[in-house]
């Protein structure tokens, strides 16, 4: 079984796993301040064959079209203009931290309207704004998408997503965040995991690597950095030396099922309480058989139709009651669950009724 197999890699990944060690802090923490911006754009594809738009079903791109050509001296004012070769597309980019004036950044390009494909089409130039409003770069190029589709007269194939696509570099930066990194005194780091124990952890690491108490945690989500204690010549030094120190981070104990695929995933440190455990299944069949009644021969009569219903309750095997001892790790619950061949729907199901049982010691989350 999948099970079965999925537990021997992770029986076989155990070894390297515990030899990973400690964690860089730049791996656990994110710093106030250093963070990229998110950007959007509404834009034109041109240059499609034939998989663009339908404009009477995306007025909007014709408005976009109009105003481009406008821009560029052409009038088209009161034609009747029926291009299939052009969609409408949204422009979607991350400004990185310090990205600065010249530089490129990669785009995305999705489709908003009603077209099949932006395969071979150009973004023509398209401004990207950011929440204040302020456009922070400009994209244009080629789209490369990243699927394929073909139709006939009866039938139609599509492979991947081909209304969406990516230009890499296909933006410019054209104004810089004002962010001043050398004018910072203190800078405060953010746990992507907020744990105390991993934040005290952290402080102490960066207290020992520069011999005086320049770290302080104030929650279990935040370390704040005194960078003027810290003697560098200027914060962007005191980063670079902060973020390479290694910490062993802490994990809370964490069990994850995602019910689509089957799929259970536990941290080391989840444990069960003494508790019994019993399944099976009950299976409801209902078969409709009707008979059809006929006179007999020169008889007087109709043909008629008699319903005749088959239904039974079919129980098929399962576990019986089962009991776990105190304090076994849910990684052995599952092999011995697995070895007597519960089925992995089965599986989360007994999962479930543990933790609602309260003898599931872990974060419980199912997706």
């Amino acid at each position: 079984m999948w099970v079965s197999r999925l537990l021997l890699c992770l029986a076989l990944l155990m070894p390297q796993l515990a030899l990973a060690g400690p964690i860089r802090i730049k791996d656990l923490v994110e710093f106030d301040g250093v963070r990229g911006n998110d950007l959007v754009g509404y834009g034109l594809v041109v240059g499609l064959n034939g998989t663009g738009d339908g404009i009477r079903n995306a007025p909007f791109t014709e408005e976009i079209m109009s105003n481009i050509l406008e821009r560029l001296g052409v009038n088209i004012t009161g034609e009747q203009f029926r291009p299939k070769n052009v969609a409408a597309v949204f422009v979607t980019a991350a400004l990185p931290p310090f990205a600065r004036t010249g530089g490129t950044i990669d785009v995305t390009v999705s489709a908003i309207g009603d077209a099949s494909s932006l395969l071979g089409g150009t973004l023509i130039m398209t401004p990207l704004n950011a929440a204040d409003g302020q456009i922070y770069a400009v994209a244009q190029g080629t789209v490369i998408a990243g699927g394929a589709a073909a139709q006939g007269d009866a039938a139609q194939v599509v492979q991947g997503v081909p209304t969406s696509g990516v230009i890499p570099s296909g933006a410019r930066v054209e104004r810089e965040v004002d962010f001043e990194l050398s004018a910072l005194s203190s800078l405060r780091l953010a746990l992507r995991e907020p744990d105390f124990t991993t934040a005290a952890r952290i402080e102490q690491a960066i207290n020992e690597s520069f011999a005086t108490p320049v770290a302080r945690m104030l929650d279990s989500g935040t370390v704040r950095l005194d960078i003027t204690a810290t003697g560098m010549a200027s914060p962007a030094h005191a980063l670079g030396r902060v973020e390479n120190i290694l910490v062993e981070p802490e994990q809370k104990a964490r069990v994850v099922v995602d019910q689509r695929s089957g799929t259970i995933v536990m941290g080391e440190d989840v444990r069960i309480s003494r508790v019994a455990v019993s399944q099976g299944n009950l299976t409801l069949r209902i078969e409709e058989d009707p008979a059809v009644v006929q006179p007999n021969p020169f008889a007087e009569g109709e043909t008629v139709v008699v319903p005749r219903t088959n239904a039974e309750i079919v129980e098929e095997p399962g576990i019986g009651l089962a009991e776990i001892r105190e304090g076994t790790s849910l990684s052995e619950v599952v092999a011995g669950l697995n070895a007597l061949g519960v089925a992995p729907r089965d599986m989360i199901d007994i999962l479930k009724s543990i933790k609602a049982a309260g003898a599931l010691h872990a974060e419980f989350i199912v997706r």
